[in-house]
């Protein structure tokens, strides 16, 4: 844990979090993960610091993610509401990704390359600011946290799916302009409707514990969307942070089954199997033998998440011999997937290695490398629902 703190307090002191700093940097990915990192450090060792570390970069991603960029000629909150509505809601507008550079205007030519380097909005990004709301709401007892992030949900399900003129059934939209009024990337994410699924049904079922303040918050309609949207998809990938996606969606969606008594269908197997497709796949490569400055550490450490996960799962549905009795199809499956964890060793012990850290690739990514690296050593705050 003592390596997982000293990550953890260099992060915070690199982006402006702690001490604070006149314009912190704010990536809503990488904070997502930190903010779970800062609960668990609270959980592990009851000091209050780490808990208002989680609750001051939440209070910090929502004033610099949820407000337009200071290069623009837009200023407040994204969703245009006044400074003090903005304050009570500030989510409602969605949440910037945090790229250094502006989003492409309308005039300008769409451009890959330049593309990954623009502002703008993520789905699968906000769903990942969702989960860590809901973490926060869970840790505290303060629903407010998970109306914000219902909230947000309610706002981005509107915006990034949309019912083409031609195909039966909605679609989504990869990425949107900052102030979510244009598609910037039209196609799919192929795990973003799933995503969606597991998390609107993780903040309905928070929902569920406090129906006075969540009052007018359904995700019901929310969720058939995306169970439509999901209905006959694939979702094999060979990609490591698809796979470790995968594998984290399948635990958190084992959970609300253990919560809720009933399994939703054959969804957590689905999810087993492509996983176990995607590894196996993943394995016969040869990546994780190149140098470190050929490899991307924070996509290899979201398959180590997604392994850590593996191994908590294979608790859960022991621990629940009722809804997964011994003839259960994910037992076969589990235990296929146990004989993968040797990977995420590897993975952990190769990026705990100073001397992987020493190259232009490591420190281009860096922040998002250390916290994702601080997730797989303490799993928890972020895999855990309760």
């Amino acid at each position: 844990m003592s390596t997982v703190r000293e990550i953890m307090m260099e992060f915070a002191d690199l982006t402006g979090l702690s001490p604070a700093g006149k314009t912190p940097r704010r990536y809503l990915w990488t904070d997502a993960f930190a903010v779970c990192n800062f609960l668990e450090l609270h959980r592990q060792t009851g000091d209050e610091e780490y808990k208002d570390l989680a609750l001051r970069l939440v209070d910090q991603v929502h004033h610099v993610l949820g407000r337009h960029r200071e290069d623009d000629t837009r200023t407040g909150w994204i969703s245009g509401l006044s400074e003090e509505e903005g304050r009570r809601h500030p989510t409602a507008g969605g949440l910037r990704i945090g790229k250094g550079m502006n989003e492409r205007n309308r005039r300008e030519s769409y451009d890959e390359r330049l593309e990954w380097d623009r502002d703008g909005q993520y789905y699968h990004y906000l769903t990942r600011w969702m989960h860590a709301l809901n973490r926060v709401s869970r840790v505290t007892g303060n629903f407010t946290f998970n109306v914000w992030a219902i909230e947000l949900a309610k706002t981005a399900h509107a915006r990034f799916t949309y019912l083409p003129s031609r195909v039966s059934g909605k679609r989504m939209y990869w990425k949107m302009s900052i102030d979510l009024s244009r598609p910037l990337v039209p196609s799919m994410g192929q795990h973003d409707p799933l995503d969606g699924l597991i998390t609107y049904r993780q903040l309905q079922a928070t929902a569920e514990r406090d129906k006075k303040i969540t009052a007018g918050q359904d995700l019901e309609s929310e969720i058939a969307d995306m169970a439509q949207i999901c209905e006959g998809r694939t979702w094999d990938t060979d990609d490591p942070l698809g796979i470790g996606g995968l594998l984290c969606d399948a635990y958190r969606s084992a959970q609300l089954s253990v919560d809720q008594g009933s399994e939703e269908n054959d969804l957590l197997a689905t999810l087993l199997e492509c996983s176990l497709r995607g590894l196996g796949h993943f394995a016969r490569g040869s990546s994780l033998m190149s140098p470190a400055a050929d490899r991307l550490a924070f996509r290899e450490l979201g398959l180590s998440i997604g392994l850590r996960a593996v191994q908590k799962l294979q608790g859960l549905i022991k621990g629940d011999p009722e809804l997964f009795g011994k003839g259960h199809p994910v037992h076969t499956k589990i235990k296929s997937l146990m004989r993968y964890l040797p990977l995420y060793e590897g993975i952990e012990k190769f990026w705990l290695d100073a001397a992987s850290t020493e190259n232009d690739t490591w420190r281009a990514h860096r922040e998002i490398n250390m916290v994702m690296l601080a997730t797989s050593l303490a799993p928890d705050g972020y895999l855990a629902l309760s």
